[in-house]
């Protein structure tokens, strides 16, 4: 029998006991609507939507030992990277009707599909389609944040988060950068370029909390958890 119940320290994520290999999901903020073809549960007056980790980076990191995140109702996030809306719309989930996810978008398709598909059905989620190596463009949409998702297949990752976190990020806010080594360098080995991410977050004020291999959910992947102190 499949039975939800909340993760400890992370608000708005439940652990689904009865499900093998291991699973976490979020309520549904828009029941009866999937996003990526994900199960849909019901459980006691509630749906909720279970989080696969092959699909969603902060979903692996989470099952790997990302155990405490203050993320929650109300809290207004800037993701960058949000794609077609994986991730995001989980996020979307977490943060309720109160809170908001800004999404930035470079590629036109991808956001199409996400307007299409998950914003329009869920008033919390903005998006954006815009370049974030350009933080200042999208100021005048923007409001301070509490936290930022960085998910993006560019060369400088913590360099892009670190501008990014300057314009918009309150100061204590966290953030939390999935590092993509082959997007980086090919010619490096992970851990060089995962060291050498780290260091350009410290160098730019960032207090590193926690660093999560998450494979084998993505190869050559970590997530770099960090708090903001300029």
């Amino acid at each position: 029998m499949v039975r939800i119940e909340p993760l400890k320290d992370i608000e708005g994520v439940y652990r689904v006991q009865g499900l093998k290999p291991a699973r976490i999901a979020t309520r549904n903020l828009t029941p009866g609507r999937q996003v990526y073809g994900e199960k849909l549960i019901v459980y006691g007056e509630a749906e909720y939507r279970v989080w696969d980790p092959y699909r969603s980076k902060l979903s692996a990191a989470i099952l790997k030992g990302l155990n405490k995140l203050p993320i929650g109702r109300g809290c207004r996030i800037l993701y960058l990277g949000a794609a077609t809306g994986t991730t995001s719309s989980h996020v979307s989930d977490i943060v309720g009707e109160e809170g908001v996810v800004y999404c930035v978008e470079f590629s036109a398709r991808a956001l199409r599909e996400l307007v299409m598909n998950v914003a329009r059905y869920r008033r919390n989620m903005i998006p954006i389609l815009t370049d974030a190596r350009l933080p200042e463009g999208y100021r005048f949409i923007v409001d301070e944040v509490d936290a930022i998702y960085c998910d993006i297949a560019q060369p400088e990752q913590a360099r892009v988060l670190a501008d990014n976190a300057e314009f918009y990020l309150r100061e204590g806010g966290f953030t939390l950068l999935a590092v993509k080594a082959r997007s980086i360098d090919v010619k490096k080995t992970p851990k060089e370029i995962y060291e050498r991410e780290v260091s350009i977050l410290k160098e730019r004020g960032f207090k590193i909390r926690n660093i999560i291999n998450i494979e084998p959910y993505h190869k050559d992947h970590v997530m770099v958890y960090a708090i903001y102190r300029p």
